[in-house]
């Protein structure tokens, strides 16, 4: 695990390999999401991001791996208020990843699996990437970023609103901050503003 720092920017990261045995999916789940609360996300947001890693452990046990033996490598990198979560394996490999992609498409219909793997990866996270080679492996790279709560803007000091959001420029940010502390500008505007900054911003 690092932690550094730089221009007043939260960066952490995780690094894990695990065998490829199903009882290790849910260590994988609960260590990524244990590691990502350091963004102070909701509920939601955390189950979110469970999920999705669930599901794409699962793929490299059962489709990465086909049962059998191997190492699952799994990162995760914090910067600002984005988890980035990459999983990756050194199995068969996907041979078309776009009907891969397809929801209920699957491979292995006599395990009766849904075939929503990735779907649900899409749908829990913000951001995600699929590459992959036949015998070399898959690897997965999927981001969320965790929405800074309303309440807390009050109590955040100007460094720390920075530090939350980055890519936001300096002058808007503290336009925003001191008319919300002035008064003048709304808690509701101000997440507005910062949602449009955020997405503008990457």
């Amino acid at each position: 695990m690092n932690n550094n720092s730089k221009s007043g920017v939260m960066e952490d990261t995780l690094e894990l390999i695990i065998d490829s045995k199903s009882e290790n999916e849910s260590f994988a789940r609960v260590a990524v999401a244990a590691f990502c609360t350091r963004l102070d996300p909701t509920l939601e947001e955390i189950t979110d991001i469970k999920t999705a890693v669930s599901e794409a452990v699962t793929n490299c046990i059962v489709h990465g791996y086909e049962g059998g033996k191997g190492k699952i490598y799994i990162n995760v990198n914090i910067t600002g208020n984005t988890a980035e979560v990459i999983v990756k394996d050194y199995g068969v490999g996907i041979e078309n990843i776009e009907k891969a992609m397809e929801p209920l498409y699957t491979t292995k219909p006599e395990q009766e699996r849904s075939g929503m793997g990735f779907s649900f990866m899409e749908a829990f996270m913000d951001e995600l990437e699929v590459s992959s080679a036949r015998n070399k492996g898959t690897t997965v790279i999927m981001r969320k970023k965790i929405r800074i709560r309303k309440d807390e803007i009050k109590e955040m000091t100007f460094e720390e609103l920075r530090e939350r959001f980055k890519g936001i420029k300096a002058n808007l940010i503290q336009k925003n901050y001191g008319l919300v502390h002035s008064g003048m500008f709304t808690l509701e505007e101000l997440n507005q503003e910062m949602d449009i900054a955020l997405w503008k911003s990457y």
